[in-house]
């Protein structure tokens, strides 16, 4: 599987669009930062057919030690980042072409 890092996300904007990869990477940071500023005051963040980013809270749990499964593990309770995809995106994803209805919106 290939990983796609934030320099190619950047020249393949930069080449589609015809515009200056400076340009492209200064837009990019910038989303990117208001995206993590906007989760760490507590925002959701959705964008239409894309999905949606929000902070979760994981409760404490057990873990067990792989080398010593006698021995558990207190794993705290922390806050992650949830990503749930958009209708559209899990149909692309799944391979099925996604209906004119949401084309249009």
């Amino acid at each position: 599987m290939a990983t796609m890092t934030k320099k190619d996300l950047i020249q393949a904007i930069a080449k589609e669009r015809g515009v200056h990869p400076n340009d492209v990477k200064m837009v990019i940071q910038s989303f990117l930062d208001e995206v993590t500023n906007s989760l760490v005051s507590g925002e959701r963040l959705e964008f239409r057919d894309f999905g949606v980013f929000e902070i979760v809270e994981r409760k404490q749990k057990v873990g067990r030690n792989p080398k010593n499964a006698s021995v558990p593990i207190i794993i705290p309770a922390r806050k992650v980042v949830k990503f749930t995809p958009g209708k559209r995106m899990r149909d692309l994803i799944e391979g099925r072409e996604p209906s004119a209805s949401e084309e249009e919106e």
